[in-house]
């Protein structure tokens, strides 16, 4: 789960992570109280999406403008700023070209940029540890600087039996450079990053830039934090930071619906049991010069309702021009997966060709409801004959 950058700093915040001050604003006039709650002279308008890269993006309806992160001078400015980008689609190298629209802002006082780092926290799968990535290029994507000048990158991977130490903290500062106070404040910022982290069952935690101001105070700048979905239940309260708007609405239906489900740019859907074996039946997919057009993992115990959901959501995408149901039946079972495939191609309109392969717990009852049920179902034998026989039927649809 992802959440705002003005959530995240209001989470940090209560950790004793140091940021600015701020508020949201929904209204170009709400826009205006907060900056005149703010001490000036300077201001900064922040447009608040789920994606980065805003404050070198552009408003579709101004491409040649001003990004979706603006500094201004005056409350005046705050507010006819905060008009034009209210309900403008902003759109950055994260959204793509269709954009996200803005429709709520973060209005937060200036600050006195002397540098500019970068700070993360997140869980490394290499070496399953929670890993420090800290860089002096702050304000860069950090695939570039990775990509670019990977000397330019500190690692620092944090024991889990031991947790961050004092150590970590001071390595991680004389990476970026930093001595003396700066490097004191800098420890004490990543020791109070990680105890937030680890209390939130955070994925990630990102600080670009982190900056070192004028006064010498190391402050977060900026904010990004991620959740490990399965942790959740024990967070109610950051259940209630999700935004939806910010979502794709089949992925929602979808988490709604227990599934795991991922929109892809493709034009066939996947309908598979087992996020190994979707994994595999995409890449089997793309073989045979065909594009998914999502993940979609109905889980080991899908019921008939949840199979008949997900079959929807696939069709509910206007890209998708052929299905691909892909079902090893252990703990599934095929007769399940069959009774929910008919029920649900019978409420929804079938107009694209539908391949199945079914094997398994069950497979020949499977099969038989399949093929009693008058749909034109396309069987195969095995996941690479599957593969195939949607490919070549979008083909000759098309």
């Amino acid at each position: 789960m992802n959440i705002h950058e003005y959530q995240a700093k209001r989470l940090l915040a209560k950790y004793g992570v140091p940021v600015l001050k701020g508020s949201v604003a929904y209204t170009a006039a709400e826009a205006r109280k907060a900056a005149e709650d703010l001490d000036g002279p300077v201001w900064v308008v922040k447009s608040q999406i789920h994606a980065g890269g805003r404050g070198a993006g552009r408003f579709s309806k101004d491409p040649d403008g001003k990004g979706g992160v603006r500094v201004v001078k005056s409350v005046e400015e705050v507010e006819s700023n905060a008009a034009a980008m209210l309900g403008s689609i902003l759109v950055t190298k994260q959204t793509g070209p269709a954009g996200k629209q803005v429709n709520r802002l973060y209005i937060e006082e200036g600050c006195d940029i002397a540098q500019e780092l970068y700070l993360s926290l997140l869980v490394d799968r290499d070496s399953s540890k929670v890993t420090v990535i800290a860089s002096t290029e702050g304000g860069m994507e950090i695939e570039a600087v990775a990509a670019n000048e990977p000397e330019k990158i500190v690692t620092v991977p944090i024991d889990p039996v031991l947790g961050l130490m004092p150590f970590h903290g001071r390595k991680t500062a004389a990476g970026l450079g930093l001595t003396g106070k700066q490097a004191s404040a800098a420890t004490k910022f990543l020791m109070t990053l990680y105890k937030a982290f680890v209390d939130l069952d955070a994925s990630l935690v990102e600080i670009n830039p982190l900056v070192v101001t004028g006064a010498g105070a190391v402050v977060a700048l900026d904010a990004k934090m991620n959740f490990d979905d399965n942790a959740l239940f024990r967070h109610e309260d950051l259940l209630d930071l999700r935004d939806e708007d910010e979502e794709d609405p089949k992925e929602l239906e979808a988490a709604q619906n227990e599934l795991n489900y991922v929109s892809l740019d493709g034009n066939i859907g996947c309908m598979v049991n087992g996020a190994g074996l979707a994994m595999a039946t995409m890449d089997i997919v793309k073989l045979m010069g065909g594009e998914p057009a999502n993940f979609l993992d109905v889980g080991g115990g899908a019921t008939r309702e949840r199979v008949t959901a997900a079959f929807k959501i696939i069709l509910s995408d206007p890209n998708v021009e052929g299905i691909l149901v892909n079902i090893f039946g252990g703990i599934m079972r095929c007769d399940v997966i069959a009774e929910g495939l008919v029920s649900a191609a019978k409420e929804v309109a079938l107009n694209v060709p539908l391949v199945v392969r079914l094997e398994g717990t069950n497979v020949e009852l499977g099969k038989k409801i399949l093929a009693e049920s008058d749909l034109p179902i396309i069987a195969a034998d095995d996941l690479g004959d599957a593969a195939k026989k949607v490919v070549a039927a979008i083909e000759e649809a098309a």
